[in-house]
């Protein structure tokens, strides 16, 4: 094991600051929570087993991972709203423009954190 008090880093210190060092994309990771708890609240409506099990994980996740693992759901979640099978076939518009919306809002942030914008 690595003495870490010679001045070598951590696997911790590489990822990165902890989310809640980074405001924006924490609130940005917390409003997309919010809208996934509908849309799984909508699919549990609809019966629909297959993207009920799709979608169930990511509000934990939106709320409680780090950067890279937000980043990770993120792009799970857009990848629902593919032309040929689509969330949109199943969960009403008032319910999945919303949550696309705050998860684009989400990929926002997380690359102006990686691009070191404000």
């Amino acid at each position: 094991m690595p003495d870490l008090d010679h001045g070598s880093r951590s696997a911790l210190d590489r990822r990165g600051p902890a989310r809640h060092q980074l405001p924006a994309v924490d609130e940005a990771g917390l409003a997309a929570a919010r809208h996934a708890d509908r849309l799984v609240a909508a699919l549990h409506v609809a019966g629909n087993d297959r993207w009920t099990a799709y979608f169930e994980p990511m509000p934990d996740r939106l709320r409680d991972d780090e950067p890279r693992g937000l980043r990770q759901v993120a792009l799970r979640a857009r990848a629902a709203y593919g032309p040929k099978d689509s969330i949109r076939d199943v969960v009403p518009r008032e319910v999945t423009e919303p949550f696309l919306d705050s998860i684009d809002r989400l990929l926002k942030q997380l690359a102006r954190r990686d691009t070191g914008a404000a």
